[in-house]
């Protein structure tokens, strides 16, 4: 059985490289083709770039194991992921695409806010910089540490070879292709994904005679869906929704926005991209749920409820496609890896060496520095995954609300309010950070609970960093009259330029 799985594998990780070699042949050796593709990438795959990239293992393994412990709860975290997303492609992808292309082509968003408040060198680039670098390096790290776990457990094979595997591959391609090798392999991992969201709960569901046997047994388990109106608390709906939120300060998914080839390709993007999201989340809670009752009636011990999808795997299909459907968590779990390293690198290169030590021209125009920059990044995390690190893990699952908190407020009004100043983007960064770490870590309880188990930290994060971020722009030292000057006119050409694209 392990044989035909691992031939599976292996042609997907073949492919994996053969697409980094293809994207080394026909991209640009500079920097711009390096981090964003030429900015030229499709709308079809920006769309599924952005969601492969964006959803991760967790789709494959978090959402069905919360859909199998939390019950119905888990569709208010969906439905606020959905409105999350569309908001993020309505509001934020055409004005993103333009402005940092208007504000001296920026290649990073940290790059972006430096010269969308006149900064060439100094803290706003500096404190985003290493926001970026330092919490994508934990995620990347948290993303290899599943590769490793999954190889150990499906195979029995050591946990650092699986390790060393994932994280070759990775870089392998992500080396050689840059931008554009990330975004076709998250193409195809995000088409495999797909597939196997849609053929896991189908075929699992045919182990019952109908949908009332199901619903019987589920109801049993986890109640109806009336329970996730019924039972659950306004702040359990907001901190559930408010995972929405988190889309508007992710630099992996905002960098595809920045990548797209024109404004006039967002709309077709949104409804791939939109598409795609639904039917992945509804076959992602549909695992969950078949899962439940599933383990009920064929007594089936679970011990981690996660696994449900590598269960179905391995227990209702034929072993080459079991490998399949193992390669779409690799799949899920490669693309943010990827995505997050390149992101990681393009800071280091662009916001840290380039700004603040400077090199010859020639090599600061090529990729070079790019390249040695994701190794680098890719081996620090590797060593921190090495110890199977929970608190690595555990860190990176509020790194979203992290992200979200501390760059969401910022990229919102950078993009909306021209009145906003370097001091107020300053202070919001700042702002959003700190709050959501004393939500998490604070010794404070409220009825015996800490304070993220009563509301989600990204909602007190974002709303004292968008209070910041007014407070300070509106009372505190207004930019300089030249500076002022220069940003409207960087506001007044990015709004010509979408008037005359939409």
């Amino acid at each position: 059985m392990e044989i035909y799985t691992l031939i599976t594998l292996g042609i997907y990780f073949v492919v994996m490289l053969g697409i980094g070699v293809y994207a080394y042949r026909v991209s640009g050796d500079d920097m711009e083709g390096y981090v964003l593709g030429g900015r030229n990438v499709s709308p079809h795959v920006t769309a599924l770039s952005a969601g492969a990239s964006d959803m991760s293992g967790w789709m494959l393994m978090g959402l069905p194991g919360a859909m199998f412990v939390m019950g119905y709860d888990t569709l208010w975290i969906a439905l606020g992921l959905l409105i999350g997303a569309l908001a993020n492609y309505r509001l934020i992808a055409p004005r993103l695409r333009v402005y940092t292309e208007v504000a001296n082509d920026a290649l990073t968003l940290p790059d972006f806010f430096a010269k969308r408040f006149v900064e060439e060198k100094g803290s706003l680039r500096l404190i985003t910089a290493l926001v970026t670098i330092l919490f994508f390096t934990l995620y990347t790290s948290a993303g290899l540490v599943a590769g490793g776990k999954l190889f150990e457990s499906v195979f029995n094979l050591d946990y650092t070879l699986g390790l060393v595997v994932t994280a070759g591959v990775v870089v392998a391609y992500t080396l050689l292709g840059g931008f554009l090798a990330v975004s076709m392999t998250d193409f195809v991992q995000g088409c495999i994904m797909f597939i196997a969201l849609v053929m896991v709960p189908y075929v699992a569901f045919q182990e019952f005679d109908s949908i009332s046997e199901l619903n019987q047994i589920t109801t049993e388990q986890i109640g109806t869906m009336s329970t996730m109106l019924s039972d659950v608390t306004l702040l359990g709906v907001i901190s559930s929704m408010a995972w929405g939120l988190g889309y508007f300060g992710q630099p992996h998914i905002l960098v595809r926005f920045m990548a797209i080839h024109s404004t006039k390709d967002i709309p077709v993007a949104k409804r791939i991209g939109m598409s795609w999201m639904t039917v992945t989340l509804i076959g992602a809670l549909g695992t969950g749920l078949v899962g439940v009752a599933y383990t009920q009636k064929f007594t089936l011990p679970l011990d981690d409820p996660e696994t449900i999808f590598i269960v179905f795997s391995q227990t209702l299909f034929h072993p080459a496609i079991s490998g399949f459907l193992l390669a779409a968590i690799l799949a899920a779990i490669m693309s943010t890896i990827s995505s997050q390293l390149l992101v990681s690198s393009s800071s280091l290169t662009e916001d840290l060496l380039k700004v603040f030590f400077k090199g010859s021209s020639e090599l600061q125009r090529s990729a070079l520095p790019g390249r040695i920059a994701v190794i680098a990044v890719a081996a620090v995390a590797v060593l921190i995954a090495a110890g199977k690190n929970n608190s690595v893990l555990s860190l990176v699952s509020n790194a979203w609300a992290g992200f979200g908190a501390a760059f969401g407020p910022l990229v919102i009004f950078s993009l909306f309010w021209k009145n906003m100043t370097r001091a107020g983007a300053i202070a919001g960064v700042i702002v959003g950070a700190v709050t959501v770490l004393f939500w998490i870590y604070a010794p404070i309880t409220i009825a015996g609970a800490k304070l993220n188990e009563h509301l989600y930290e990204i909602v007190p994060g974002f709303i004292f960093s968008s209070a910041a971020i007014v407070i300070v722009s509106r009372f505190g030292a207004q930019t300089k009259s030249e500076k002022a000057k220069e940003i409207r006119r960087t506001f007044i050409t990015a709004q010509q330029t979408l008037l005359e694209q939409s």
